[in-house]
């Protein structure tokens, strides 16, 4: 009997909606992850509930937010109306529940489509809502979205609001931990967006009075800043932009309704668009696209009715259209940028002239990396035909329509031994490999004619695909995968050193990150145990008690692909590349990389650490 004519009335099941929500978590949340990255399901879910409240302050109602993250509890508090208290488990338990449908209520609401609160409710093994209103309270409690109980307080002289507090599940979100980085740097979002709004996160506030300008003035080095920073605002539109005076590449935050797009849309590709066809006019000169934006830092933030977004995380806008009687999202930015944006230079002429002379610079350096950026394309171009160092996978973070995008990552290992062992046991559809000769160059104060001219960095530039845009980046996740000796330590730094000197916003936008290997193995005939770190070896001999068999492992290249495996499938260990927001990349990379010998010695005295240290630590 063939298997097709198996196919019946039985094989089709309908499953309700925690059902579905649960077993197809990634169509709701993107990817799962363990809090490693900034785009893990753990912030997905405090971001639906936040952006529930933050509709309310955008209603009007509720200038206070309090944020609380202990272990792997999460509560959000707000102060806006409260949920109606006869619908407090329909909210949070029921599809295409919500008063986002009335587009009057919630013209330019961030979650349109009544399922935020309703996944984090199914995702989570426990779940409570408190709505509080009209001196009176209701309260539900859920565990994987199945109501355990249900209570009416009559009375309360409570402030009116609403309270959510969940854990997320652990057999979906595997060894998760929230990085308080990440979730701090989406609350600091929330704020620049919404003027006046104030977040309390663990006790810290956050407030914007500027909005945009804040962002950019926040996130980067005033003294980096070639000329003030452009602050434009509009009835639906707000614009920040300067130019670095140290940056290689383009910089764009960009927004829709408060929900930040990562991955740009027709709002970004508008704003690129319109500034360089605003400047070409104000100076009355042709410049390339690409001098005009090289350098520039700018934010963008637009409101759309009823948007359309390219998926379900809503990281890229779709919508061509602002909605009602207003016009595409092109026009709108290109008319509002062409208006605006030429008042100011006309009115800052000491902005028009810097600005002016960045661009002209940026085509001398254009002009002279001409001959060798050819050479170094066709090199590169023949190298991707036959290209050894890079083993490449089937999904890119391009790939919108597909389910894994968000997983697609680029391993970076040290010869051959480690790119073999990676090249054996990774997932071929998401997992690429590009492997490197030796020591890469030491690049910092060098100028980018060097990414050109060395052949290593010129392949891994084509294989990220970064060279014009951020935008057209081919991982989402980019891993350097070294051993874990000096040397596989200095080969790290050479690498970020790399990024922070060519492609900065790599890791400005979370895309960059360390793989952790295991030190040792420790095993006996029944269970393997893979440790991390000698207090974590200790532990693992007390559990298997006896004398097991204790396996030290110096290279990547010694772990068996079969073993491999475990380290990059599911239980992946991977440790963010984070930027201190106090520190200049310029200031870190002179101190690091530069040639102040002396003063690195006697930092690394002073902060020197003896293995029994660490072990105390743990």
């Amino acid at each position: 009997m063939s298997q097709n004519s198996q196919y019946s009335e039985e094989n089709i099941r309908t499953l309700d909606w925690r059902e579905h929500i649960r077993t197809r978590p990634g169509m709701y949340i993107g990817k799962l992850g363990d809090g490693s990255s900034a785009d893990d399901g753990i912030y997905i879910l405090v971001k639906e509930v936040l952006d529930n409240s933050i509709d309310e302050f955008v209603m009007g109602v509720g200038k206070t937010i309090e944020v609380s993250i202990q272990g792997t509890k999460v509560i959000v508090r707000d102060y806006g109306r409260g949920i109606p208290l006869g619908k407090v488990v329909d909210v949070v338990s029921k599809m295409n529940t919500g008063a986002k449908y009335d587009s009057k209520a919630f013209k330019k609401s961030v979650g349109l489509n009544g399922v935020g609160t309703k996944a984090v409710n199914a995702l989570s093994t426990y779940f409570r809502v408190e709505s509080t209103r009209d001196g009176k309270s209701s309260a539900a409690e859920f565990a994987t979205g199945v109501l355990k109980d249900k209570e009416f307080l009559e009375e309360t002289s409570r402030r009116r609001g609403t309270k959510v507090t969940f854990v997320p599940d652990e057999t979906i979100f595997k060894n998760f931990k929230f990085r308080m980085e990440y979730v701090a740097k989406m609350l600091r979002n929330y704020v620049y967006l919404n003027p006046g709004l104030t977040i309390i996160f663990n006790g810290e506030k956050f407030f914007s009075e500027n909005g945009l300008k804040d962002l950019l003035e926040d996130n980067n080095n005033q003294e980096d800043m070639l000329y003030p920073i452009i602050h434009l605002k509009g009835d639906d539109i707000e614009v920040a932009m300067t130019h670095s005076k140290t940056q290689y590449s383009e910089e764009y935050h960009s927004f829709v309704n408060g929900q930040h797009t990562t991955q740009g849309g027709t709002h970004q590709s508008a704003f690129r668009e319109a500034i360089v066809k605003t400047i070409r006019d104000f100076y009355g000169k042709n410049y390339e696209a690409s001098d005009i934006r090289k350098s520039i830092i700018s934010a963008i933030s637009i409101k759309v009715m009823e948007p359309v977004f390219e998926s379900q995380t809503k990281t890229k806008l779709g919508s061509t259209d602002m909605g009602g009687d207003l016009p595409t999202v092109r026009t709108y930015v290109n008319d509002f940028i062409g208006k605006y944006l030429d008042n100011y230079l006309h009115k800052n002429p000491e902005t028009a002239e810097k600005l002016q002379r960045k661009i002209l610079q940026a085509e001398r350096e254009r002009k002279e990396l001409s001959g060798i950026r050819k050479l170094a394309k066709e090199r590169a171009k023949k190298a991707s035909l036959h290209n050894k160092k890079l083993r490449d996978c089937r999904i890119h973070l391009g790939d919108v329509k597909k389910d894994r995008r968000l997983e697609s990552t680029l391993f970076i290992t040290e010869g051959d031994s480690a790119s073999g062992s990676i090249t054996k046991s990774r997932d071929v559809n998401t997992q690429a490999v590009f492997s490197l000769r030796g020591k890469p160059l030491n690049s910092y104060a060098m100028s980018k004619k060097i990414v050109y001219e060395n052949e290593e960095f010129n392949l891994l530039q084509a294989a990220l695909n970064i060279e014009e845009s951020m935008e057209d980046l081919r991982y989402n996740n980019i891993v350097i995968a070294t051993d874990a000796d000096v040397d596989g330590m200095h080969i790290r730094l050479l690498l970020i050193t790399f990024f922070l000197q060519f492609f900065p916003e790599l890791i400005k936008e979370g895309h960059l990150y360390i793989l952790q290997t295991p030190l040792f193995r420790v095993r006996n005939k029944k269970e393997t145990i893979y440790c991390y770190s000698e207090a974590e070896k200790l532990t693992a001999i007390e559990k298997l008690s006896g004398k097991p068999e204790i396996t030290r492992f110096k290279g990547l290249g010694e772990i068996s692909p079969d073993e491999f495996k475990h380290f990059i499938g599911d239980d992946i260990r991977l440790d963010p590349v984070m930027l201190d927001r106090e520190t200049s990349i310029e200031e870190l990379l002179q101190f690091y990389m530069g040639k102040n010998t002396p003063n690195r010695q006697e930092f690394i005295i002073n902060n020197l650490k003896v293995e029994l240290d660490l072990i105390e630590e743990k």
